[in-house]
């Protein structure tokens, strides 16, 4: 049951918005579930003052834009899952606000979730909305996303790793590969990404992925173009990646 001692946000509407969210799922979001969400879109309205962590607060875009985009990754892991039963971890490259991490460790509250990011600030939030949902089995890693391929603990450790559009494909491709585990799967969010696909084929190949295959979509409910672009991990990551930081953007593998 949610904690009473908890005020929750005066927006009716967005939990309304996350019944609405509910209803295009396959697996429904529990009562316990859409309240911490509500919590977290709380939290976001209340740092969002002292940090710039979103330019989207309002309910609709919060629960649409931010939830439901984040959850459409729920049936992919849900089939992963089926193949691969036990504890699955999964990390959450230039995680910002915790989107799609945090969210999908709600939906899916027995994954092992890293949030990996270079500001230290958003980790501190993330830190905050962790410990008022008292959530376990999540943590943040303070880390720029080409040192963290290289961390020991770190490096072919997780069985998914996501990034939400925070760059173009073959250099998301450089920032996560390294961190998916053979017979993981590395997931790349966009809006539209066809010349990107297309860029990305060497690269994927040289990281040690096979060819990227892509789901586009309208985000349910709404017109807005999706895609999620899926690459599993056939081959080990060749110990030169991912290079030094500002050498990944600057030349990206061709």
């Amino acid at each position: 049951m949610p904690d009473s001692s908890i005020a929750l946000p005066r927006t009716p509407d967005l939990g309304g918005h996350l019944g609405r969210i509910d209803s295009y799922l396959a697996e429904p979001l529990h009562t316990e579930q859409q309240q911490q969400l509500l919590r977290y879109a709380r939290l976001l309205r209340e740092w969002n003052e002292k940090l710039n962590l979103t330019a989207i607060l309002d309910d609709e875009g919060i629960a649409v834009r931010h939830f439901q985009d984040s959850l459409t990754i729920v049936p992919l892991i849900r089939a992963y899952q089926s193949r691969n039963p036990g504890t699955l971890r999964l990390a959450d490259v230039g995680t910002g606000a915790g989107f799609p991490g945090l969210v999908l460790k709600i939906a899916c509250p027995e994954l092992d979730v890293v949030l990996i990011d270079a500001l230290s600030k958003r980790l501190k939030f993330l830190d905050a909305v962790i410990a008022e949902l008292g959530l376990q089995g999540v943590r943040t890693i303070h880390a720029r996303a080409e040192d963290a391929g290289r961390m020991k603990n770190l490096r072919e450790q997780f069985d998914f790793v996501v990034a939400r559009a925070v760059a173009a494909l073959p250099v998301l491709a450089e920032y996560c590969l390294p961190l998916v585990r053979k017979n993981g799967q590395f997931i790349a969010m966009k809006a539209q990404a066809e010349d990107e696909i297309s860029a990305a084929q060497k690269a994927v190949v040289t990281l040690g992925g096979n060819k990227p295959r892509v789901h586009s979509f309208l985000l349910p409910g709404t017109d807005m173009q999706r895609t999620l672009i899926t690459v599993d991990k056939v081959r080990q990551t060749p110990p030169a990646y991912p290079r030094k930081a500002g050498k990944v953007e600057q030349n990206p593998l061709q």
